[in-house]
């Protein structure tokens, strides 16, 4: 009796290991919004005082291919922010913060299916030259 039981499990173990991810199954974007440069002269070997610094508060809208806002994130202390996507194509907006000139192009990732993306940097001007 102990055999046909374990035949069985094993069984339907296969079975749920062919099942395609459900629809609901999402990726975990992380990334970074930094300002630089920090300093007024860039030096070779770089300064690590004058490394760029993270954007609290930072918003970043996310698109889907459509150009349809799917998430609006804001950074952390840290200048981290993640977002949980189901795999597609996007644009990453970032909004203006005051202090700070312009505003970062948009960052297009694409995330796959069953696969986090690379971190993503995004980095604001300053204006110090």
């Amino acid at each position: 009796m102990i055999h046909g039981t374990i035949a069985v499990l094993l069984g339907l173990g296969a079975l749920v290991g062919c099942q395609p991810p459900g629809d609901g199954d999402l990726a975990i974007l992380r990334g970074i919004v930094v300002a630089g440069p920090t300093c007024p002269v860039v030096r070779d070997p770089p300064d690590p005082a004058c490394e760029d610094r993270p954007v609290a508060g930072a918003e970043i809208v996310i698109l889907d291919a459509r150009g349809d806002e799917v998430a609006r994130v804001r950074t952390d202390e840290a200048g981290i922010f993640t977002a949980e996507l189901p795999a597609g194509e996007y644009r990453l907006s970032p909004r203006p913060i005051e202090g700070l000139l312009g505003t970062p192009t948009a960052t297009d990732i694409v995330v796959v299916e069953g696969l986090d993306p690379e971190p993503v940097t995004i980095t604001y001007d300053t204006g110090i030259r």
